[in-house]
């Protein structure tokens, strides 16, 4: 799990809007520390086959991303990810105003694949 807060310059659109590929750049990090516990090696992504937008982020929210590994192949892993909004900025109460949510908000989801190339595999080799 990773949680981090959307700064003003991860705002890409008006409204203070972030981008939707901001969270594929969370996947991609949750993804590396998966690949090291997996194998001892960040790896590399390959692809995404799976990208669903599900809510609107913006600067100020707090987001938790999280990721398994769902399949391990001879070098692919193919892995899960869900991206949830946990505190939210209230612009219209203040420009410093926020809530913690009662019940986190799915704002993105997708799954893909990475590769650990055979000669970096440095656990569990058989």
């Amino acid at each position: 799990m990773l949680r981090v807060r959307m700064s003003a310059k991860d705002a890409h659109y008006g409204g203070n809007l972030v981008d939707g590929a901001h969270m594929l750049h969370l996947f991609g990090d949750v993804a590396t520390e998966l690949l090291i516990i997996q194998d001892g090696d960040e790896g590399l992504f390959c692809a995404y086959d799976m990208v669903e937008f599900k809510a609107p982020v913006y600067a100020g929210d707090y987001i938790e991303a999280y990721g398994e590994i769902t399949h391990v192949g001879n070098t692919s892993r193919k892995m899960n990810f869900e991206a949830y909004k946990v505190i939210k900025t209230r612009p219209d109460i203040s420009d410093s105003a926020a809530d913690v949510l009662e019940e986190k908000i799915l704002v993105c989801r997708a799954s893909g694949t990475c590769v650990t190339p055979k000669n970096c595999q440095r656990k569990n080799v058989q």
